[in-house]
């Protein structure tokens, strides 16, 4: 159960780097990207979320609904933000400000702990340390002077994860309403038909491997989600964070291994010290 988070970091780090690859190799349009990927993610996820089929009606009250469009909104900001930023030449060169993401999770979490009855069981101290400690490193490890340049790229990859860590703790509330493959089929749902309306891709445009590999990445994203979601549920949002500071570190191995970019001994240190924080995060915590 514990290693479960770990799984989703492996998949978040194989789609991060298949995205890059879609965006960029094929010239793939950030709009026509998040339509197709949505629909990809509906198609695959309906059957399952039929047959898993769970929708409280006390979630369909009009606070959790409510609640529900602000995290489509967020979805939708954060996944325009961040595809579009990948049009950027290297993946590295974005990794600073993507790292920022686990550490608003985290300190979202936590500051929701003492405000919010339903965040009161992210407040281990012990995990938190641990998890502050993981990000913090893996931010100093991959920032240099002279890479802190704030273009529009830079600059909507930091907005982007701050939208997605957002978005992520607001879901946990509603994830008690829903099975965590019903919840993600309507989000993705919501999100298809509003962008499909607001941007009128044309999809008809797409080569036919990259479709297949937006599907396959749509696959990926689904597995992770749905395992992101079902961490929350069990394990907390800080305890589940900290341990999926891991796909950074992969991203890294994957970027070098695929993209061929470079990886610094820093990297290598901080991957190292992320490590052992996970592990004390699973000892203090599981």
């Amino acid at each position: 159960m514990v290693f479960l988070p770990v799984i989703g970091a492996g998949l978040e780090a194989v789609g991060s780097v298949l995205s890059k690859r879609i965006v960029n190799r094929h010239n793939v349009n950030y709009k026509n990207y998040i339509v197709y990927a949505f629909l990809s993610i509906v198609i695959i996820s309906l059957p399952l979320a039929l047959y898993f089929w769970r929708a409280d009606p006390i979630a369909f009250s009009s606070v959790n609904l409510s609640l529900f469009g602000l995290i489509v909104l967020f979805s939708i900001l954060a996944n325009c933000f961040i595809i579009y930023a990948l049009k950027r030449d290297s993946l590295s060169e974005l990794t600073p400000m993507r790292l920022t993401a686990p550490l608003f999770t985290i300190l979202i979490a936590f500051i929701f702990s003492f405000f919010f009855e339903v965040y009161t069981d992210e407040r281990n101290y012990s995990v938190l340390f641990f998890a502050l400690v993981a990000s913090v490193a893996l931010i100093i490890a991959h920032v240099k002077r002279d890479e802190i340049v704030f273009d529009k790229y830079s600059i909507f990859t930091l907005i982007g994860s701050f939208l997605f860590a957002v978005e992520m703790v607001l879901s946990k509330p509603l994830l008690g309403f829903y099975n965590p493959i019903t919840f993600y089929f309507i989000r993705s749902l919501w999100i298809f038909v509003i962008t499909l309306l607001i941007f009128h891709p044309k999809v008809s445009s797409l080569k036919s491997k990259a479709k297949w590999m937006i599907f396959g990445v749509s696959i990926i994203f689904v597995l992770y989600r749905v395992i992101i979601y079902y961490g929350y549920l069990t394990l907390g949002i800080v305890f589940t964070t900290s341990i999926l500071v891991l796909a950074p570190v992969l991203i890294f191995v994957l970027a070098r291994i695929f993209l061929k970019e470079k990886v610094t001994r820093k990297q290598v240190i901080s991957s190292l010290i992320i490590v052992l924080c996970v592990l004390g995060a699973i000892w203090v915590g599981g």
